[in-house]
């Protein structure tokens, strides 16, 4: 019986050096691929997704932490919060005759100089990457099964055992063919103590080590330094969600005058050396990398087609919640479902296409007590990323909403505005009171106001600024309409009773999570017949109303796109076009 060729979770760093051995024996120098890829990732990528093995791998947060082993491969779901740029490091060398490899490490063994022939310099990129802000506990991925494994390591291994010397170790211990036995000495080795593998860290020390302190770290919001290898730029971007696969490195114990005795003491990135010392901030070194959407965040959620069946229960059930929560406020509740699935989906001449930003007026502070707190819980439990903002003058003059670049310490400093795409806000403006705005008050209106308008903030980077596209959907909750941020739909609140707070059961969230996921995400268009008629009821509608310009227009016409799909449709039709005309008319009415 021939057993597993890898262990690719307990020792990545094995596969990674056994497949360079590999290619080195057929190209006798590593310049000739590079440093890029020589097969290792495809071993991976084929254990993780064609083998379905997702599962087995821990994944990296402020609770795991203390149970994951050092150098073993990890997953790391996180936010691009600031991009370091680009590093050299130590990729390759020859250990006598014999080239060895550095790649995904963080200690550099070289016994070489930096200048000799016998070393190559490969470059890879630095992510600062943090959990999604605003991620709700819903959307957090369960890593019990990781935990439980660790433990379970622990209890198996309590006493530390010494690193055996990386030189000390017979290469040929290792198997390097699939016709190893699994029940060989070198494959029962590595199964039964992957840390005696001379491809770990030699400065790791025993398994999972528990009660691990972090110092200076928010154990709820752990951040990560991802090391990006063969990727194109253009693949991952500031503020983009991803999933990261690779190799944790970690020590919480290292003794803080050793945390620059790595490659960063050679002077190739001395900023992240000194700003995320390796015992306070973890390492990932990335194999491979995947962009999220909503749809990983959900759990135990339906098949993924629109069926018409399941989407037609799933709006009414979700309609019927809405107008319960806003107290029998049947025409609030349908705006309010247009606006949880709306989202930019063009842009054109400095329109954000697709938003739907939403004004309830009318709420007084007594009113936003009971009402807005329901809302921001049902909403809550329905997206993956929001939050709650109550805004007062005191917020707009103290708040960093803007990120700004630090160039003391060369860091993009985060700020309040900094979020991932599909990220909703509500601001409760009910406690704005008469007060003076500072010179950094007037700019945060301001930058709330671009949010609004153009979707888009202004990172401020000293010697100039930068836009930055974003995609968030904004709820402002005031008593009269907002006059700091602009909504596109001004909705006068009507409540006729207390409003609903019964609880929800588990799996109807779910599916209300997978019906606003699904829906938000469809294609739609105007079939030719339907677009004479909306062009023929534009005209009319400005005959009758001069003060109706573009801007209503796009309305009606995101509208249109917003309720075709919460119906699972693609297209517009007459039907759903009424109801625009419809809408618009009850909300015209009350704001009369």
């Amino acid at each position: 019986m021939v057993g597993p060729m890898y262990d690719f979770v307990a020792n990545p760093l094995g596969a990674v050096r056994l497949t360079f051995d590999k290619t080195i024996g057929s190209a006798t120098d590593p310049s000739s691929f590079d440093g890029k890829d020589w097969g290792a990732v495809d071993l991976f990528r084929h254990f993780l997704f064609d083998q379905a093995r997702l599962s087995q791998v821990p994944i990296l947060n402020g609770a795991t932490i203390n149970w994951i082993k050092p150098n073993t491969l990890v997953r790391f779901r996180g936010m691009i919060q600031d991009m370091l740029g680009n590093e050299l490091y130590v990729g390759a060398y020859k250990d006598g005759s014999v080239w060895r490899t550095n790649k995904f490490m963080d200690i550099s063994q070289c016994p070489v100089e930096l200048n000799s022939p016998d070393m190559r310099l490969w470059e890879r990129r630095l992510l600062y990457c943090v959990p999604v802000p605003g991620l709700n506990s819903w959307a957090e991925s369960t890593s019990e099964v990781a935990v439980n494994m660790c433990m379970d390591s622990t209890s198996e291994q309590r006493d530390k055992r010494r690193r055996m010397d990386i030189e000390a170790v017979d290469h040929n211990d290792f198997p390097v063919s699939g016709d190893e036995s699994e029940d060989s000495p070198s494959a029962k080795r590595m199964r039964e103590d992957p840390s005696s593998s001379q491809y770990l860290d030699p400065k790791n020390e025993g398994p999972c080590s528990s009660h691990v302190i972090l110092p200076d770290v928010d154990r709820d919001s752990l951040p990560c330094l991802v090391k990006i290898y063969d990727s194109p730029e253009s693949e991952l971007k500031l503020n983009d969600v991803f999933e990261f696969f690779g190799v944790l490195t970690f020590d919480s114990e290292l003794p803080s005058e050793k945390v620059d005795q790595d490659e960063f003491s050679n002077g190739l990135c001395d900023d992240v050396s000194v700003n995320l010392p390796p015992n306070k901030v973890p390492r990932l070194h990335c194999v491979i990398h995947r962009k999220l959407t909503v749809y990983d965040f959900l759990q135990n959620s339906p098949p993924t087609e629109p069926k018409p069946h399941l989407v037609k229960e799933a709006r009414e059930a979700l309609l019927r919640h809405l107008t319960s929560v806003l107290g029998n406020d049947g025409v609030a509740a349908h705006f309010m479902l247009l606006h949880l699935l709306s989202r930019v989906h063009a842009r054109a001449d400095n329109v954000a296409v697709g938003k739907l930003s939403l004004n309830l007026t009318c709420i007084s502070k007594e009113i936003a007590s009971v009402f807005g707190t329901k809302l921001s819980i049902v909403i809550k439990n329905l997206l993956p990323f929001t939050k709650c903002i109550p805004l007062t003058v005191e917020y707009l003059n103290t708040a960093s909403l803007a990120p700004k670049k630090d160039y003391q310490i060369n860091r993009l400093i985060p700020g309040v505005l900094q979020l991932a795409e599909g990220s909703h806000l509500i601001f409760d403006e009910t406690c704005l009171e008469t007060g003076t705005l500072n010179s950094a008050g007037v700019e945060n209106a301001r930058l709330l106001k671009a949010l609004t308008e153009l979707q888009k903030v202004e990172y401020d980077f000293k010697y100039y600024k930068m836009e930055m596209m974003a995609d968030v959907q904004m709820l402002i909750l005031s008593e009269g309409k907002s006059n700091i941020m602009p909504a596109d739909i001004i909705m006068p609140f009507q409540p006729s009773s207390a409003g609903s707070s019964d609880v929800v059961p588990a799996e109807v969230l779910e599916a209300w999570r997978w019906y606003l996921a699904t829906v938000r995400s469809m294609p739609h268009l105007i079939e030719a017949e339907m677009q004479k008629v909306v062009e023929n009821d534009l005209v009319t509608a400005r005959q009758a109303d001069r003060s109706l310009g573009s801007q209503d227009f796009s309305r009606w016409l995101t509208m249109g796109r917003l309720i075709s799909a919460s119906f699972g449709e693609t297209s517009l039709s007459l039907e759903h076009w009424q109801m625009v005309k419809e809408l618009e008319r009850l909300r015209m009415d009350r704001l009369k």
